[in-house]
């Protein structure tokens, strides 16, 4: 006799067999009648898509084309020319940023060059196209056609080489005693480059750290582990894994002797630091072992492996949650409900738990991990976001580059202000759109008031505070001139020293690297806030 567990799973299966009957009927007959000619792979991928959706953001299916993109994403290796390509001024395809070291740098490509052709084949103002040609086999290469401004067109003969991209784009000495890592990825050998960068920085004189997660949206669990390993010592728990299969219920504890379990650290998360980074970051938490600066990270807590399918194509499946040392899940309660930054959402008091690091201060799940020092993110004015968002700092540095000359160090350079009077003299008759963040307020104002018929009443006064508000670029270009001489100085610095030279340049600006550097630079400080007083 069956027992009811087992009846169960059989109506289970049934049901299985009778969706996917009814799913084959359907679709077949669709195809079949439908008035229109169908394309059977888009129809069947929309609802393959649309299905997952219905479970979570990462559960996701990959097509037999897709697959290389998916090697390249979990790997960090593909054949191409090293370098970040974008869409610019309308369109056109253009060189963002020519990684140092890489072939499209030593063949001579500069930040700022429009792509015309590749190997003959016009692909001027086509990105997609340019992205195909961009990448081939290691060891050929490919003819590059550009267009440089001031300087006319130019051509490239460029190697494809096998890109490795770093786990750690970046590391070196923000002040005297205070060293800095950027990690940007969790795939393979990222523990033994943060080991490697932590190792060198100590020989160059560090004797606090930061470690930059911001922006890091995670990747190899094992890696996480390799992670805190270098500042937590061996066998200590770093993470747990839950899932509804047996097989899936893991633990995770380090494997060596760290390499340094006392140095001052300090990492920085915010809403974009996700899965491993929040692993890296909760287990620093967890063990009172670093602060944490920022803003609240993701919230990703979920583990994922890669299954193949038929016909080569793989799923990318959710098969278990993961819980930090203390006991927390740091999964957003909510996977769709976001703000439009990218972070999680208020969550109730009453829908989170609390849980104690190993010095007994209290830590929150149900939503991403909480910095121990909260830094409210730089808001450029809106004067220098229009500036960005119709790329005119870019524009500017494409045609003023060749007149600055070098720079000589990125953290110590000055901007000269005749570069600020010839880029306000240059924008001023540009048109670009921004407004002042109190218009919207007076739009929505003036909606409500046409809803209960008060507009007519009010019209006056709105206008007038309308006026108050118009715009004058020259004035707007003095009052954020602090920020827009930064952003110059940033594109300039970017030009001649590539992305070490973008974040070395941003130490002084950066204000969670400052409140890093403050706090590390204070015993007191740093110790009463591990220790919980």
């Amino acid at each position: 006799m069956l027992s009811a567990a087992s009846l169960r799973q059989n109506d289970k299966y049934f049901e299985i067999l009778k969706n996917l009957d009814i799913f084959a009927t359907m679709y077949k007959e669709v195809n079949a009648n439908y008035v229109d000619d169908l394309n059977p792979n888009t129809l069947m991928r929309t609802g393959i898509d649309a299905m997952l959706t219905s479970l979570d953001p990462y559960t996701v299916y990959y097509s037999e084309d897709q697959i290389e993109d998916v090697r390249t994403e979990n790997t960090g290796q593909f054949g191409g020319i090293g370098a970040i390509i974008g869409e610019r001024n309308g369109g056109e395809v253009t060189v963002i940023l020519p990684n140092k070291g890489y072939p499209a740098e030593k063949a001579g490509m500069k930040r700022g060059d429009v792509i015309l052709s590749i190997d003959g084949v016009d692909v001027s103002n086509d990105y997609d196209k340019a992205g195909t040609y961009l990448r081939g086999q290691a060891s050929s290469s490919v003819n590059i056609k550009v267009e440089r401004p001031g300087q006319g067109q130019i051509d490239f003969k460029v190697d494809f080489e096998k890109i490795e991209l770093p786990n750690v784009p970046y590391s070196g000495m923000v002040n005297e005693e205070v060293g800095y890592i950027k990690l940007t990825g969790f795939r393979d050998a990222a523990g033994k480059e943060v080991k490697a960068a932590l190792r060198e920085l100590k020989k160059e004189g560090a004797k606090k750290v930061i470690l930059d997660l911001r922006d890091n949206g995670g990747g190899l669990l094992n890696e996480a582990v390799n992670i805190s390993n270098i500042f937590i010592d061996k066998g200590e728990l770093v993470v747990t894994t839950k899932g509804k299969l047996e097989e899936m219920n893991a633990t995770y504890k380090t494997l060596n002797a760290a390499t340094d379990t006392e140095i001052p650290l300090a990492v920085l998360i915010n809403s974009s630091s996700a899965s491993a980074s929040e692993i890296v970051a909760g287990v620093m938490q967890d063990y009172d072992r670093g602060v944490l600066i920022g803003r609240k990270s993701f919230g990703k807590g979920l583990v994922q492996r890669t299954l193949p399918l038929s016909y080569n194509s793989q799923m990318k499946v959710t098969i278990a949650k993961y819980y930090t040392p203390s006991g927390r899940c740091i999964q957003a309660i909510d996977y769709s409900t976001r703000n439009d930054d990218g972070s999680v959402g208020k969550i109730a008091d009453s829908l989170k738990t609390g849980f104690k690091t190993n010095n007994g201060r209290l830590v929150y799940d149900g939503g991403g991990v909480d910095p121990d020092f909260s830094v409210e993110r730089r808001r450029f004015s809106p004067v220098a976001i229009g500036l960005l968002s119709e790329d005119l700092i870019f524009r500017f540095a494409n045609e003023y580059n060749d007149q600055l000359g070098e720079i000589d160090n990125p953290v110590t350079y000055r901007l000269p202000e005749s570069v600020f009077t010839d880029f306000k003299a240059w924008v001023v008759d540009k048109e670009f759109s921004y407004s002042h963040p109190l218009q919207d307020e007076i739009d929505q104002l003036r909606i409500a008031a046409e809803d209960v018929g008060e507009l007519n009443r009010i019209a006056a006064q709105l206008g007038g505070l309308e006026k108050a508000l118009t715009k004058d670029v020259l004035l707007d270009l003095e009052k954020s001139k602090a920020e827009i001489m930064f952003l110059l100085k940033e594109e300039f610095v970017t030009r001649q020293f590539l992305e070490p030279g973008k974040i070395e340049v941003s130490f002084s600006f950066d204000k969670d690297i400052q409140k890093a550097i403050e706090v590390l630079s204070s015993s007191s400080t740093y110790n009463q806030t591990l220790s919980g007083q």
